[in-house]
């Protein structure tokens, strides 16, 4: 019998379910608003109802092993209790795996896991993580996530929240980030401050972005950063190698402290391409001893946001053979 598992991207805005076959990958996605203003009860519901459809989607004659859940932020050792998440009001310390199996008639096996974690499982097992049996994963989104998986198995520290990527600092007198540490590179590289940062930089620049993004380039994007730079824009394509160098400064202190050598870097941004990879590949080498750049190599993940519904199913599938 075909075993299937069922994945869930949870964000802030949205919530994404797949259902997702070990050699075939996805084969069935659902996308809901996830309502996260109502409150921890509403978005658990809508969690519940999410899986239940998945569950209803399974073909006849094959079975769901079980449910993977990425979240934001910190997840406990346990793979089951998530610790005050950014950009979802109202939690606090909750075991979502119980609250969900007393919302569902079918309860199934749940596990959860950072967002960002998930995204490299989902790289490891069938993205651009999948020639390394080491790698460093850095997501570029609304905020700057990481994991470390090694020898195909995810690295998460004492606490179950290694991998913060976003969190360390490039420059102890830089801007804070949203987690107040001065100069951490998610304060450069995160969304809102990247468009931040490139508004007032190209405000008395000769740019084209002054049309799609407004005269005061007031509704800039990073997206519409991408699109200029990649019509020849000189000035966005500064802004994007800026964000790059900061993202191998980081990537150079991360490299050293863990021998590892590869780099994927998915999430939004990252979809700049080498106009962010390439000046992060020039920083990366620079910041690290002589004898590390041996085999230094960064990639992009191509899967997008399938990637974290994939590694989602990954944790299920994982569990199953540990236990097998």
């Amino acid at each position: 019998m075909d075993l299937y598992a069922l994945g869930v991207d949870l964000g802030g805005t949205t919530m994404k379910g797949g259902l997702v076959h070990p050699s075939h990958g996805l084969v069935h996605e659902e996308v809901v608003d996830t309502e996260a203003e109502e409150g921890a009860d509403r978005v658990l519901d809508r969690v519940a109802a999410l899986v239940a459809s998945l569950q209803a989607a399974v073909p006849a004659g094959a079975g769901a092993l079980g449910v993977g859940i990425g979240v934001p932020g910190v997840v406990a050792l346990d793979r089951a209790t998530v610790i005050k998440p950014p950009n979802l009001p109202g939690w606090d310390r909750i075991h979502v795996p119980e609250a969900i199996r007393r919302r569902l008639d079918a309860p199934l096996p749940i596990v959860v896991e950072n967002d960002a974690n998930v995204a490299a499982l989902g790289s490891a097992f069938f993205g651009a993580g999948r020639s390394f049996d080491s790698f460093i994963m850095a997501t570029l989104g609304t905020g700057v996530g990481g994991a470390i998986v090694h020898r195909h198995r995810l690295f998460r520290g004492a606490s179950g929240a290694a991998g913060e990527l976003g969190h360390m600092s490039v420059d102890y007198e830089g801007p804070l980030a949203r987690s107040g540490i001065p100069g951490a590179v998610e304060a450069y590289i995160g969304q809102a401050f990247l468009s931040r940062h490139a508004r007032f930089r190209l405000l008395n620049e000769d740019t084209q972005l002054k049309g799609p993004a407004g005269p005061e380039l007031e509704a800039l994007t990073p997206r519409q950063l991408y699109e200029a730079a990649a019509a020849g824009d000189e000035p966005a394509r500064a802004v994007l190698a800026w964000a790059g160098h900061k993202l191998g400064c980081a990537l150079g202190g991360a490299v050293c402290l863990l021998d590892i050598r590869k780099v994927v870097v998915g999430g939004g941004i990252s979809q700049a391409g080498d106009f962010v990879l390439e000046p992060t590949r020039r920083a990366l080498h620079q910041f690290v001893l002589p004898s590390f750049r041996e085999g230094l190599e960064v990639v992009r993940e191509t899967l997008g946001n399938e990637v974290a519904l994939l590694g989602a199913a990954c944790l299920v599938f994982e569990q199953a053979e540990d236990g097998a």
